[in-house]
C-alpha cells in the first residue's frame, strides 16, 4: 500500500506522462490526431453518406444523442409537433425530390405514432429510415418510463421485417454497425421503395465505434426481361387492339410511355396516382380510373373493346380500379411491376402475364418492336376535355366544383408547384377535375389513405423541393394533423387550401349514400385562417366565389406558409358514387337490394 507522499509522487509522474503524450511529434503517418467517434455519430455519417439530406422527427430523452448526432451532421434537421406529421412529412420530401428521407422518434409513444406514417411510406413506395430509441437491456421489464421491449410492445411488428418494413432491426451491439449499413445501402440503392426501421437502445448510443477506413460501394441492377419475353409480350399486343393503363411507378418513364402510345396508337388510361404521365390534354389519353375517376374510361371500353390492356406500374386495387370486371379486356392483362407479387392479385379470375421489371427498362425494350413512326390511333379521338366552367355566384358558399377550376387556373397552370390531395372528398375532386400536362406534380394517397398524410406531408414536400407545394385538404384532415406550426418556424413554402364545410364530407355523403345515418359527421366550423395566424402562419378566409382569385393568388405570392380557409357549400356531392358501389358490393349498405344510386 502506497503512502500519501507516494501517493503524490506517482500522481505527479503520471502527469509529466500525460503532458509528454500531449505534447510529442505526431508520427510522419499521422496528419492529426484521429477522432473519438461514437456509434450513433458513426451511423449519422453513414446516413449521410447514402444520400440522406433531410431529418425529420421528434425528440425524446432516448434519442438526444441521435438528436445531437444529427444537428453535427450534414443532414438538415425538421423538428416536427408529432411523429406521425413528421413521416408523412418525410414520405412527401422524398417524393419532391428522390432522396431518402429520416424519420427519427423517441421510445414508446414517438416510436408509436410514426408507424402510421411509415406504414403509409411503404405502401406509397417511398425510401424512408426510421431510426429511434429503445430502453437498455439491463432497464427492461423494470417499469421504464416509456419502457420500449417485449415487456410492453410486440417486437415483431416494429424490429421485424414485414408488412410495414424492408428492413428492420434492433441494435444490441455495436460490431452490427457494418451489416446494418450495408443493408440499408442495398435497399435504398434498388428501384423502388424501400422503408427501414433501426432501433438503437439508449446505452448503445454512446458505446465507441472505429469506422472502416475505406468506404463501401453498392450498385444495384434493377431485374430486366429477357429479350424473349419482351418479343413475346409484344407479339400479344399485337395480336389486337391494346390500351395502356399507367400507374405512380411509371412516374420516372412518363416520356417512354407516351413513345409507347403514339407509336401504338393506344389509348391511354391511369390511376389517380398516374395523373400526368401521359398528359391529360393529349389526344390518345381516355381518362383517370377509380376514385373520382371519368366516365369516359367506361365508354371507351364499352365502345372501342380493345383485346387487351398493358398495365404498367400500378397494383391496380380498389382506389385505381374498384375491381370492377367491366374493365377487364377479353385476352385479360399483360402487367408489368417491379414487385413480382403485384400482377394478378386485383383480378385473381382474369388471364394475366406477369412481367417483373422496371417500368423504363420494359418499355425501353418493347419500344424496339413497334416502328418510329407514329400510327393514327384507332376509333374516334377521345380526349378529355375540361369541365365547363360554372357562372361565379357573388353571395352562396364556394361551389367545389368552381374551387378546382381556380386551382387549375392559379396554381397547376399558371406555376410549377406540387399540388397535393388529400384523403377524402378533396382527392376526389382533384382527381376528378383537375388536369396536369406532366408527370409527378401530383401526389395522393389513395392506397394507405390516412387522413392528415397531405396536411402534413405539404409541410415535407415545400422543404423536399425548396418551392412551392399546394395541399388541398378537407377540414377534418387539418383538425387531425397539419404542422403549421412547423412551417411557420422553417417558414417552408406550404400553402393549404382547406375545403371547409364543417364536417367529414366524404363520411356524410357515403353514409347518406348507404342507407346509413350521417349524425355526428358534422362538426362547428373552424376558422382556419384564424387558426394559421395564431402560430404564426398567414391565412385569409374565402366566403364567395368571386374571393377565389385573389386568395389563391396570394396564398402563391407568399414567401412562407399560407392557409386559405374556402367556405365550401356542403350540398355539392362528391364525385364518389363509384366508390360507395364498391362499399355496397363488399356489404357495406344497410339496404343493398334496395338501394338506387
Amino acid at each position: 500500500m502506497l503512502n500519501l507522499a507516494e501517493k503524490k509522487k506517482a500522481s505527479l509522474s503520471s502527469t509529466i506522462g500525460n503532458l509528454a503524450r500531449q505534447h510529442a511529434p505526431t508520427p510522419e503517418h499521422e496528419t492529426e490526431p484521429r477522432r473519438e467517434t461514437s456509434l450513433v455519430g458513426a451511423f449519422v455519417q453513414h446516413l449521410s453518406e447514402l444520400g440522406i439530406e433531410q431529418a425529420f422527427g421528434v425528440s425524446g430523452g432516448a434519442i438526444a444523442l441521435l438528436f445531437d448526432a444529427i444537428t453535427d451532421s450534414d443532414i438538415g434537421l425538421h423538428h416536427f409537433r408529432h411523429e406521425t406529421g413528421a413521416a408523412f412529412a418525410a414520405t412527401e420530401a422524398y417524393f419532391a425530390n428522390r432522396k431518402p428521407s429520416l424519420v427519427f422518434a423517441t421510445t414508446g409513444p414517438g416510436v408509436l405514432n410514426a408507424i402510421t406514417g411509415m406504414t403509409a411510406a411503404r405502401w406509397e413506395g417511398a425510401k424512408v429510415v426510421l431510426v429511434s430509441g429503445a430502453t437498455s437491456a439491463p432497464q427492461r421489464g423494470r417499469h421504464a418510463t416509456q419502457e420500449t421491449s417485449s415487456y410492453t410492445l410486440n417486437q415483431d411488428a416494429l424490429y421485424t421485417k414485414g408488412p410495414i418494413f424492408d428492413f428492420a432491426i434492433r441494435m444490441e451491439q455495436a460490431s452490427e454497425l457494418p451489416e446494418v449499413a450495408r443493408r440499408l445501402a442495398l435497399g435504398l440503392a434498388r428501384p423502388g421503395g424501400f422503408v427501414a426501421h433501426v432501433c438503437l437502445p439508449m446505452g448503445l448510443q454512446s458505446k465507441h465505434f472505429d469506422p472502416p477506413q475505406e468506404k463501401r460501394r453498392v450498385m444495384v441492377k434493377a431485374p430486366s426481361t429477357a429479350p424473349e419475353d419482351v418479343a413475346y409480350c409484344a407479339e400479344l399486343l399485337k395480336e389486337g387492339k391494346f390500351a395502356i393503363w399507367a400507374g405512380f411507378g411509371a412516374t420516372e418513364a412518363a416520356p417512354l410511355v407516351q413513345q409507347l402510345a403514339e407509336r401504338s396508337g393506344a389509348k391511354v388510361l391511369c390511376s389517380p396516382r398516374g395523373k400526368g404521365i401521359v398528359p391529360e390534354n393529349h389526344p390518345l389519353f381516355v381518362g383517370v380510373t377509380g376514385l373520382g375517376g371519368h366516365d369516359t374510361v367506361a365508354d371507351y371500353i364499352e365502345d372501342e373493346r380493345p383485346e387487351r390492356i398493358l398495365v404498367l406500374g400500378t397494383k391496380l386495387g380498389e382506389a385505381t380500379s374498384f375491381w370492377d370486371q367491366d374493365l377487364v379486356p377479353p385476352q385479360g392483362f399483360v402487367h408489368v411491376d417491379i414487385d413480382p407479387d403485384v400482377p394478378g392479385t386485383a383480378f385473381p379470375d382474369s388471364p394475366t402475364i406477369g412481367v417483373q421489371a422496371e417500368i423504363g427498362h420494359f418499355v425501353t425494350a418493347l419500344l424496339e418492336h413497334f416502328p418510329k413512326k407514329a400510327v393514327r390511333a384507332v376509333g374516334p379521338a377521345r380526349r378529355l376535355e375540361m369541365p365547363a366552367p360554372l357562372p361565379i355566384r357573388g353571395k352562396e358558399p364556394v361551389r367545389p366544383q368552381v374551387l378546382m377550376s381556380a386551382i387549375q387556373r392559379r396554381v397547376v397552370q399558371a406555376t410549377d408547384a406540387m399540388v397535393l390531395a388529400e384523403c377524402g372528398n378533396a382527392f376526389a375532386w382533384c382527381n376528378h377535375y383537375l388536369r396536369f400536362s406532366s408527370a409527378g406534380r401530383y401526389r395522393v394517397s389513395t392506397l394507405f389513405g390516412s387522413m392528415g398524410h397531405t396536411a402534413a406531408g405539404v409541410v415535407g414536400a415545400a422543404m423536399g423541393r425548396e418551392g412551392k407545394a399546394v395541399a388541398v385538404v378537407g377540414d377534418g384532415s387539418m383538425l387531425m394533423n397539419s404542422e403549421l406550426s412547423t412551417a411557420a418556424q422553417y417558414q417552408a413554402p406550404a400553402v393549404w387550401i382547406v375545403l371547409n364545410d364543417g364536417g367529414y364530407g366524404m363520411c356524410r355523403d357515403g353514409h347518406r349514400a348507404l342507407g346509413l345515418t350521417d349524425e355526428g359527421v358534422d362538426f362547428q366550423q373552424v376558422d382556419f385562417a384564424g387558426m394559421a395566424r395564431a402560430v404564426g402562419v398567414s391565412g385569409t378566409t374565402v366566403e364567395t366565389e368571386d374571393q377565389l382569385d385573389a386568395a389563391i393568388d396570394q396564398a402563391m405570392a407568399a414567401s412562407g406558409p399560407f392557409v386559405v380557409d374556402v367556405r365550401i357549400d356542403a350540398s355539392e356531392a362528391s364525385p364518389l358514387l363509384k366508390r360507395f358501389e364498391s362499399l355496397i358490393k363488399q356489404g357495406n349498405s344497410k339496404n343493398v337490394a334496395g338501394w338506387e344510386a
